[in-house]
């Protein structure tokens, strides 16, 4: 047997390198790192901050060019712009994603347990109830403004859990139990207000439709399946349908989700369906889908406006920022503490009330469905919808802050465990 000349090994190494994909271990490395909330808020952050350097620079008109660029098959009614695209196809990874997570909350987690998930769930409501009825308030004498009440209803899930990773040292673990709860049942009534109060010219027949190939992909879940080239076909005509029928089309992510079966498993029995599929996108949507829609939605020309001040303190932008720096703050504490206070539903023995402060700011990181919602009530490149985008940055950059401020003073002045208090 004769052997290979090291080389012709090493020549046939580099030149392999540079056209091979990474490895199955790299590439697992990879999907690990973007699996990390710290890691996908990273990306997300990341691409909000460049795009609104790039829209502030001499190059914005770069950025506006970019971003309405249209491709796709005129035929289908799918020659959208690269932001729509983003908005519309790249989201409903997202949405797929947060609606397996849904699911599983629903059957296996804690919103299972009715004594567990009333206060996040009431703290959820609260948290939608008063950003709304603040923005309303302040958009009272600003009639055109009044369409986007939704729009500091919601709370980002990637980029609070992500923030709560990051200054989470010394918290207890079920804080963020009780903020995913929170966040989980927040996109769910987002995703409702989406399919109600946003929804124009509705077309019955394709959304009808759209219930085949969805049947059809439940189906095969249910079996067991897992072929690729047998459900992505499905979800793509389910989601070309649910588009063509003026509902967002990001609605069929969540329904697509909420297919898959989720099966409470003893530990050590393995991942299941949910988790499988979870699994595999979860990167998809971390790493790509969501910095992307972050980075066309997320791009305002501030300061290359003739009045920056008007923009700041035009009531929609003072309406995002009270509504979920203020309101989210009080929505949440608020119910939460009404729920305790008049049912027997008690905050978990490891929390304290200055723990719900800090989770209920962080609760006002507004950023990828806020955005969503801004777009879909003043249409995407409007003044409004440019005033609605200064609010959010502004609201979930403070938001932050102010959570990592009050966060790190609890985990600071908190009695070890084994310690008696005084």
């Amino acid at each position: 047997m004769t052997s290979t000349p090291r080389r012709d090994r090493i020549r046939r190494t580099k030149v392999g390198r540079l056209f091979v994909p990474p490895s199955p271990g790299e590439a697992s490395r990879i999907g690990e790192l973007l699996r990390t909330e710290t890691v996908g808020g990273t990306l997300l952050i990341g691409a909000a901050v460049i795009a609104l350097i790039w829209a502030n620079s001499p190059w914005r008109e770069a950025y506006a060019t970019l971003g309405s660029t249209t491709i796709g098959p005129a035929a289908l009614h799918l020659d959208l712009s690269l932001a729509t695209w983003a908005a519309d196809g790249l989201l409903a990874i997202f949405f797929f994603v947060a609606g397996l997570e849904l699911k599983r909350e629903f059957v296996a987690g804690d919103l299972r347990e009715p004594s567990r998930a009333v206060l996040p769930v009431a703290a959820a409501v609260g948290g939608m109830a008063v950003p709304a009825l603040l923005f309303v308030l302040i958009n009272l004498n600003h009639p055109e403004g009044l369409v986007g009440w939704a729009v500091p209803t919601a709370t980002d899930i990637a980029f609070a859990l992500a923030v709560l990773a990051v200054i989470g040292r010394g918290l207890p673990t079920a804080l963020r139990t009780f903020l995913l709860t929170l966040a989980v049942v927040d996109d769910l009534l987002a995703i409702t207000i989406i399919a109600i109060f946003y929804t124009d010219d509705l077309s019955v027949g394709p959304l009808l439709l759209a219930l085949v190939p969805i049947a059809l992909f439940g189906v095969l879940v249910q079996r067991r399946v897992r072929s690729w080239w047998l459900l992505m076909p499905l979800a793509l005509v389910a989601w070309v349908l649910v588009h063509e029928s003026g509902v967002h089309a990001t609605v069929a992510g969540v329904l697509l989700g909420f297919t898959v079966p989720v099966v409470r498993r003893a530990p050590g029995e393995g991942p299941g369906l949910s988790e499988h599929f979870e699994h595999r996108w979860r990167p998809l949507s971390a790493g790509f889908a969501v910095p992307v829609f972050a980075f066309f939605a997320a791009g305002v020309t501030v300061f290359g406006q003739d009045d920056v001040g008007a923009a700041f303190l035009n009531p929609i932008t003072i309406g995002v920022v009270v509504g979920l720096v203020v309101g989210k703050t009080v929505g949440v504490t608020g119910a939460a503490w009404l729920v305790q206070r008049f049912t027997r539903a008690q905050l978990d023995e490891s929390l304290r009330w200055i723990d719900v402060v800090g989770l209920a700011l962080l609760a006002g990181i507004g950023f990828t469905v806020s955005l969503l919602v801004g777009e879909l009530a003043f249409g995407g490149g409007t003044e409004a919808d440019d005033h609605v985008k200064v609010g959010i940055v502004l609201a979930s950059v403070l938001a932050a802050v102010l959570a990592t401020i009050v966060l790190r003073a609890a985990a600071r002045h908190r009695v070890p465990a084994g310690t008696p208090e005084a």
